[in-house]
């Protein structure tokens, strides 16, 4: 975990751990969930479950690209390394593109194209230049791809607010260039950062100290997920749509009095029934969850099946969780 900052020693603290964890697993669980059910309009009734399929053809427990991107970020937080770093951010680039040089089932139309474009071996720079041509291109790559895989770099700095918010935004720039999806990911780093240090749900008040660019305009984002129903936020495929599709769901669905910690299931339910992108929205509002309830809070049913690339399995990414936090290579159990 890089230095500086709060002074956040979750080594200390079995919940924390536990907390940092789950920002991982929560966020793998949500998308494999959602994997079955992506662009369709489940019903209003629907009880999530991992069945597997979706666009991928993913099998039960299957985790899509959300994770699979998200994966090399902890790998480099693991390592210790600032994710603002040439280092670090050459890990990730190059780890994406062997990541898509295997021919990924389901990958984002803006993503595929920086890939192409920035090849086989490209560096962290390298990588960000071919984003900011796809952008000059299209005059737009506010996807929501970089924010589906944005919460391991809370990990990488917990203990860092300011150095979280730089993080979060040179992560997000290797594929997603515009302004606005950077912020969106800085945002919902905060937002996890919160859950995981306070053990409390946050509010935007919480975080707007650090907020970049109009604080005002975040307010009035995060405001609206407030106002409205989940069901209103279905246009989700771009990061501030799916942002506020995320923050709708877990707003909105109560926590059990008696099970507090089965707020993430029923939770993770809300966001999937939302429709459209689910497997990136319940992978969005995962890490949020994750970090809230912790590790302990994904059933062991989703556990036991949970896998993806490149080869990985829930104990796999508990692992790259603790490594990263300095918390040790050692199963919580």
């Amino acid at each position: 975990m890089a230095a500086g900052g709060d002074g956040v020693a979750p080594g200390d603290d079995p919940g924390l751990v536990d907390r940092c964890v789950g920002v991982l697993l929560g966020s793998a669980a949500g998308d494999a969930l959602g994997a079955g059910y992506e662009f369709t309009t489940p019903a209003a009734d629907l009880v999530p479950a991992m069945i597997g399929g979706g666009l991928g053809g993913f099998a039960p427990g299957e985790w899509t690209d959300d994770t699979s991107q998200a994966v090399p970020i902890a790998e480099a937080a693991a390592r210790g390394l600032d994710l603002r770093s040439p280092e670090a951010l050459d890990h990730v680039a190059g780890r994406f593109a062997d990541w898509y040089a295997e021919g990924p089932a389901d990958v984002g139309i803006q993503t595929a194209e920086v890939l192409r474009r920035a090849g086989r071996h490209p560096s962290g720079a390298q990588m960000a230049e071919a984003a900011r041509e796809v952008h000059d291109r299209t005059g737009r790559s506010a996807g929501n791809g970089s924010l589906m895989r944005t919460g391991p770099v809370v990990l990488a700095h917990l203990d860092d607010p300011d150095a979280l918010v730089e993080a979060a935004q040179a992560v997000a720039a290797l594929t997603h260039f515009e302004t606005v999806g950077r912020e969106a990911s800085a945002v919902w780093c905060l937002l996890v950062r919160h859950a995981v240090v306070s053990a409390a749900l946050p509010s935007y008040d919480d975080v707007a100290g650090w907020v970049p660019g109009d604080r005002d305009h975040w307010r009035r984002v995060l405001a609206e997920a407030e106002q409205q129903p989940p069901g209103a936020f279905t246009t989700n495929g771009w990061a501030v749509g799916a942002l506020q599709a995320a923050w709708s769901a877990v707003v909105h669905t109560p926590v059990p009095a008696e099970r507090p910690e089965q707020h993430l299931v029923e939770a993770l339910g809300t966001a999937i029934r939302i429709g459209h992108d689910t497997d990136t929205v319940a992978a969005i509002a995962g890490a949020l969850l994750g970090g809230r309830w912790g590790a302990s809070a994904v059933p062991g049913t989703w556990r036991g099946i949970l896998h993806g690339w490149p080869g990985l399995r829930a104990d796999d990414l508990e692992s790259l969780a603790r490594r990263a936090i300095g918390a040790g290579d050692v199963s919580a159990g």
